[in-house]
């Protein structure tokens, strides 16, 4: 392989693990702020990591967004000490990437990428609840879906509005540039704002 057939790879490799390494941080850092501490609301959080998989599947597509989410799910969990939570952690991750992945190729269209923000939010509180029922057995996990979906427009909001200003921004990085238009043909790049 020449240096010249190896720049793409390299780029497609890099760009993939860091970001699963930009998830953990963003969900350490998720931890230290601990906004579910400030509500009555179990299990609420920001979703900072969201950002994260947006990111990826707008910019790398399905497989290798899901494969930054998956590895997310199970090193935060192998770091964070707490493997019990990697049920509850895949449950929420899993469908919030299922909805974001269905309604991302709308954007511009019939969703605005904050639209599909809370929509993934809603997903992600959604999963943990249907985790926690499996794990805990008991369907009253369920009382708190309403809290959790109105808790799921502001922190799908936050994180859609980040991801909005983020975007265009890291597309002046020439090397992710460089892995979107490999990524799409450069047709991600273009109808970027």
């Amino acid at each position: 392989m020449s240096a010249a057939n190896g720049a793409p790879l390299a780029r497609r490799l890099t760009l993939p693990a860091v970001l699963v390494s930009l998830a953990l941080l963003l969900s350490l850092l998720e931890r230290m702020l601990a906004i579910d501490a400030l509500t009555p609301v179990p299990g609420l959080r920001l979703g900072l990591p969201n950002i994260v998989t947006l990111f990826a599947l707008w910019a790398l597509g399905r497989r290798p967004a899901l494969a930054v989410l998956v590895l997310r799910c199970l090193l935060g969990a192998l770091f964070g000490g707490r493997l019990s939570s990697l049920a509850f952690s895949l449950g929420g991750g899993l469908t919030a990437f299922a909805v974001m992945a269905l309604l991302l190729p709308l954007e511009g269209e019939e969703f605005s990428v904050v639209g599909v923000s809370i929509a993934g939010a809603a997903a992600h509180n959604a999963g943990q609840l249907l985790a926690a029922r499996v794990v805990m057995g008991t369907p009253a996990v369920f009382a708190w879906f309403p809290f959790l979906l109105l808790g799921s427009l502001g922190t799908g909001t936050i994180t859609g509005l980040l991801f909005s200003w983020l975007r265009p921004n890291l597309l002046r990085v020439p090397a992710i540039r460089a892995v979107v238009a490999e990524s799409d043909g450069g047709r991600t790049a273009q109808r970027s704002p």
